[in-house]
């Protein structure tokens, strides 16, 4: 979809939203009826005229920007190549597992050893990528939906996978609000799907309450790291002592 047509769909949702009619609109623009509505179905509309309807709205055109690009569609993953350059750079992964994580500008400051120069380097290249809408005052929009997640095998998990598995599971579990279990069954592969669906849904319950309790106090959180994961598997400690089937 063109710019230009998201232009036309969101000043038309703040036309409805203000109650402003088509009829109410050429009359303050001075148009018939007949020509506003032409313009708002060819959705061939200069500059200029966005300008008169957004006075007539009493908006600017930076808000109307901002209103178009919260009404994108939100990425559920990046692509092989965005995430290769996110891998690429140690520090650059770790302001954008800061970001994913809604974590303000002073706080990657005070917590990184990044100046604010570089911090908002880095916050300028993750938003090429298109992980973040940068904003004044180095704040940030998240283009990514609530449900994100790393490629299952791209360069993200694998560099989890050989730098962060073993210290995760090296922990005790046993804290506050800590928890590790491990069950083993036969189940059907559709009551399997049926339980990845539940899983799926605790992570996403998970980043749900992770952006209602943004409203704390950083005194009143404590960081914790939510590992899902379920698959049909055969430890490979035991292989050898699994009978052959095709054995006499």
């Amino acid at each position: 979809m063109s710019t230009t047509q998201d232009l036309v769909n969101a000043l038309k949702a703040e036309l409805k939203a203000s109650n402003v009619t088509y009829a109410d609109l050429a009359r303050h623009l001075q148009m018939s009826e007949s020509s506003i509505k032409r313009v708002f179905s060819k959705a061939d509309m200069p500059l200029s005229r966005i300008d008169d309807v957004l006075r007539v709205l009493k908006m600017d055109f930076a808000e109307l920007a901002r209103k178009v690009a919260d009404a994108q569609p939100l990425r559920a993953e990046l692509t092989l190549e965005q995430e290769r350059a996110v891998v690429a750079d140690k520090r650059l992964l770790l302001l954008a597992i800061c970001c994913l994580s809604q974590w303000t500008f002073e706080q990657m400051i005070a917590t990184y050893t990044f100046s604010e120069p570089e911090c908002v380097a880095y916050l300028v290249a993750l938003d090429r990528l298109g992980i973040i809408e940068l904003r004044p005052l180095n704040r940030y929009r998240l283009k990514v939906a609530k449900g994100f997640r790393w490629r299952p095998n791209g360069p993200v998990m694998q560099f989890f996978r050989k730098h962060v598995v073993d210290d995760y599971y090296n922990g005790g579990f046993d804290g506050e609000g800590e928890l590790l279990m491990l069950v083993h069954g036969q189940v059907s592969p559709s009551q399997a799907a049926t339980f990845v669906e539940r899983l799926q849904r605790v992570g996403q319950d998970f980043a749900q309450q992770h952006l209602a309790d943004q409203k704390l106090q950083v005194a009143q959180k404590r960081p914790y790291t939510l590992v899902v994961g379920m698959r049909s598997w055969f430890f490979a400690a035991f292989k050898d002592l699994k009978r052959d089937p095709e054995a006499p």
